[in-house]
């Protein structure tokens, strides 16, 4: 709604036009805590608002005629703000006229020629007095000094057309009295009223005595505003009934005429043509008095007197003008709908439908323009924002009025949108997968993670950490493992890493940023340990109490031992009978690799002796068995070295030391009879069914297959 307030012009300052906060419906006290205020504008108001009260004051000299001029009423109109929330409302304010400005007339002493001749009742145009006030206290009242020769006369009642006038009531005799001389007062309505007076000398001249007559005395002229110059106006008509010199008329502009309406009009001294000399402009004045005289060349002259109402019509000249009277920026992404972000205020200086205005924002989202009072706009939030898609907006709010053709008017705001903490880092990929060499060294680079915060300043700045929620590698947690730095993401190796301990180790990472509440993401990082050859072949130890086997399955064909406290330490025994047949298996050598894959896979090779050997070594099985039937050229004992190889870069070996007695069938029957078909020898030799050897062959190769799968 809309306040309004009267004060009389000229109050003292300090004097309270209104209980303003109270009005708006502002409780004691929060005026000032909203900082209730008036919106500076185009002219002084000379009021003010009190900050402690909330009362609208008078600030300085209030001067109604000052402010206003003649215009009526004279209604000023204010914009009140106050904040949180941020409101406009709007007041006006009336300056009601006090009597305090007198009837004045524009010369002290005004001199009027009249011919001896004039008859009774003739009329002689004079200038009334002005008074700055309005209403009653403009309202003047006219009287004339005592004389039997003049009286006054005014016609009409309307400022343009009021007349005021001397009448001659008596014939005058230049003999007798040359010159007249009168006091014309004039008196204003107010209480108490003021005064103003002119003196009059009236001039008594002999001879020409009929003054020109114009066909009407009151002409009305409309013409449009920015008419071009030279446009003819009106043509004026007078005429003088008398004969030769003195019927020959001039036409001029009264010496009432203004200043300014000499300077944007001509008249033509012979045709009576008045013409546009200047440029109309409605918004700057909307109608023009010119007084016309038209006289005669008697001697002396006499003249007849007119007016002109000039009209100016209003043209679509300005365009709407759009002006921010507030601007509340940057707008949080988290502001809500219906959030006011500026005032404004539009305005066109042309009247009627040339100065109706229709406002519009462009783009039409996410921004609306909600009409507030007359000519009052808010700018609000129609639709909520995002930082992270925009950042910001350029506004642009376009005004155009009804006329033809319709002019536009724009105004371009610039609206930032601040950031709020609502995207949490995200990382690249959910689960990041680490292959890692073991034996590194301690503090090595093991890969790089990052996460991605949307957001800005510190609601995007993300820290990293190894959450100890995810433990891997068995009992000890993964903090133990490995180190995550903080701002950069790295992922370092706190300690060299043994495949034969760790395989896998999975554990989760977390990305905090530094907003408020802060936010996270999480990802899943799984290291695979890469096995190196680093361990060497290891011979399989047999039990403490010795062994002995039946050689290939069958009793009193070959038969191998180991005695627990042999002559050579770390040497194999075995027993082969004579002319065993080729193929018959006399030992088995076993053997294990803690590496895994190709690096824990062996090959057994008979290092001596080298050449024809009655013996050889099954390359991946380590079954030592007859190359050809033995004969006892072939001695009674013979010495094989077998190395055991895997196949790493580089492969590592063990060697082992196999001593094979050559005996007849029947020597070898007890010691194949006091043993099981599958014991060990204290060194690592073993004697058993090929069921055994198949078997450990397929669980090597199972074992082959698996981690090259899991590379």
């Amino acid at each position: 709604g809309q306040v309004r307030y009267s004060v009389p012009e000229e109050a003292k300052a300090g004097t309270v036009v209104g209980r303003l906060a109270q009005d708006l419906g502002l409780e004691a006290g929060e005026a000032e805590a909203r900082r209730l205020r008036l919106v500076a504008q185009g002219r002084r108001a000379s009021v003010e608002v009190s900050g402690a009260s909330g009362a609208l004051l008078v600030s300085s000299r209030l001067d109604r005629e000052e402010l206003c001029g003649k215009s009526a009423p004279c209604a000023l109109r204010l914009e009140v703000l106050v904040e949180r929330p941020l409101r406009v409302f709007h007041v006006e304010l009336e300056v009601t006229d006090i009597n305090d400005n007198a009837p004045t007339f524009r010369v002290d002493e005004e001199a009027l020629n009249i011919a001896e001749l004039s008859v009774p009742g003739s009329r002689f145009p004079l200038e009334g007095a002005s008074d700055a006030d309005i209403g009653a206290n403009a309202q003047l009242s006219y009287t004339l000094s005592p004389s039997e020769y003049f009286s006054l006369d005014r016609q009409g009642n309307t400022d343009q057309s009021a007349s005021l006038g001397l009448i001659l009531t008596k014939s005058l005799d230049r003999e007798t009295i040359p010159v007249h001389r009168l006091l014309l007062k004039a008196t204003d309505g107010g209480r108490p009223s003021l005064t103003g007076t002119m003196e009059l000398v009236i001039l008594v001249l002999d001879a020409n005595d009929n003054a020109p007559q114009f066909n009407q005395s009151l002409y009305k002229v409309k013409v449009l505003e920015g008419s071009e110059l030279g446009t003819l106006l009106v043509t004026l008509n007078a005429t003088d009934p008398d004969e030769g010199i003195n019927s020959d008329i001039t036409y001029v502009f009264s010496r009432h005429a203004s200043t300014k309406v000499k300077e944007m009009f001509t008249i033509d001294e012979t045709k009576g043509e008045i013409r546009l000399q200047g440029k109309l402009d409605y918004e700057e004045m909307d109608s023009y008095e010119i007084p016309v005289e038209a006289r005669d060349k008697g001697s002396p002259p006499l003249s007849g007197h007119c007016k002109v109402v000039l009209e100016v019509l209003d043209v679509n000249d300005n365009a709407p003008e759009v002006r921010v009277t507030s601007l509340s920026v940057p707008v949080a992404e988290d502001a809500s709908v219906g959030t006011v972000v500026a005032l404004l205020s539009v305005s066109d200086r042309d009247s009627g439908e040339n100065g109706r205005v229709r406002c519009w924002v462009w783009p039409a989202s996410p921004f609306g323009l909600e009409a507030t009072f007359a000519g009052s706009y808010s700018l609000v939030l129609r639709e909520a924002l995002d930082r992270e898609r925009v950042s910001e907006y350029e506004v642009e709010v376009r005004a155009e009025d009804g006329g033809a053709p319709a002019l536009r008017g724009r105004r371009g705001l610039r609206v930032p949108v601040s950031d709020v903490n609502d995207n949490a880092p995200a990382f690249a990929q959910a689960v990041y997968t680490v292959l890692a060499r073991e034996n590194n060294a301690a503090g090595a680079e093991l890969a790089r993670l990052w996460a991605w915060d949307p957001d800005e300043a510190g609601n995007g700045r993300v820290s990293y950490s190894v959450w100890e929620g995810g433990v891997g590698g068995g009992w000890r947690p993964a903090s133990s493992y490995v180190s995550l730095d903080a701002e950069s993401g790295r992922l370092w190796a706190l300690q060299p890493l043994d495949y034969e301990e760790l395989q896998v180790l999975q554990f989760e990472v977390r990305a905090v940023d530094a907003g408020e509440p802060p936010l996270c993401g999480n990802a899943t990082v799984q290291l695979f340990v890469l096995d190196e050859n680093d361990n060497a072949p290891a011979l399989l130890l047999p039990p403490a109490a010795g062994w002995a086997a039946e050689a290939g399955g069958v009793a009193g064909e070959a038969a191998l031992a180991a005695a627990s406290g042999g002559s050579e330490s770390g040497t194999l025994w075995a027993w082969a009978a004579w002319g065993a047949p080729a193929g018959q298996v006399v030992a088995k050598i076993r053997a294990v690799d803690a590496d895994s894959g190709y690096n824990a896979w062996l090959r057994y090779e008979l290092w001596e002796p080298r050449g024809k050997s009655p013996f050889r070594v099954g390359l991946y099985s380590g079954e030592v068995s007859t190359a050809r039937a033995l004969e006892e050229a072939d001695g009674p004992r013979q010495r094989l070295v077998i190395v055991v190889r895997d196949h790493g870069e580089p492969a590592r070996s063990a060697t082992a030391t196999l001593s094979v007695s050559l005996v007849e069938a029947a020597e070898t029957a007890p010691a194949a009879g006091s043993s099981s078909s599958s014991s060990r020898s204290a060194s690592g030799a073993e004697l058993g069914p090929g069921a055994a050897s198949a078997a450990t062959n397929v669980w090597l190769v199972v074992a082959i297959c698996a981690v090259s799968s899991l590379f």
